[in-house]
């Protein structure tokens, strides 16, 4: 993973639109993933094919249950000015019409009904902590963090109520396990497949 700093001194009252403009003009390989993470822009390699698998599993389970005005994104910019921030979760779920209605490459984070983060092996921190307070703050009612790399073998970890930085954990589980979605989702997510990555 590369990184690239901005400088964020006072003076300069555009350190957020600078940010932005690097990010969109970092030219990386393709299937990469170019993010801004607490002001630094990072390229992360394309994820693996278990990895890939566990998000379509994902997806098609909610496709069952979401409403046809809402979309699931695998490629979509999610921004958290407060933060420094602009994730590209491995899925968003989110109202078609923010899509329209914002145009460019990014929507605000707080416009997603869900994220689904799947961690790698060389950005879990940033998926279990960074982007976790800062999906958080920007007020992501619901947060799934499915952590293959976790110390104690693969997990799965369903957060919501955000308060500040802060999640509460509603479900948690090892794979092979069911995990469920409450509301406006009702799912019972079954991560059976999961454990064959």
């Amino acid at each position: 993973m590369s990184a690239l700093t901005v400088d964020h001194s006072p003076a300069n009252g555009h350190e957020w639109d600078d940010l932005v403009r690097i990010w969109q003009e970092t030219d990386a390989p393709e299937g990469c993933k170019v993010e801004i993470i607490e002001g630094i822009v990072t390229v992360a390699p394309p994820p693996s094919n278990a990895h890939n698998d566990i998000a379509d599993l994902v997806q098609r389970a909610l496709y069952e249950v979401i409403p046809r005005h809402w979309g699931i994104y695998q490629t979509l910019g999610t921004a958290v000015p407060s933060r420094d921030g602009l994730y590209i979760p491995d899925l968003a779920v989110a109202p078609r019409q923010v899509l329209r209605d914002e145009g460019g490459n990014f929507i605000p984070a707080a416009a997603a009904e869900l994220i689904v983060e799947i961690t790698s092996k060389s950005n879990a921190a940033h998926d279990r902590i960074k982007k976790a307070a800062g999906y958080a703050q920007a007020g992501v009612p619901l947060y799934l963090l499915i952590d293959g790399w976790a110390p104690g073998g693969p997990t799965i970890t369903l957060y919501g109520e955000p308060q500040r930085e802060v999640y509460r954990v509603l479900d948690a589980g090892k794979f092979g396990e069911l995990i469920t979605l409450p509301e406006p989702f009702s799912l019972d997510l079954d991560t059976g497949e999961f454990a064959e990555n």
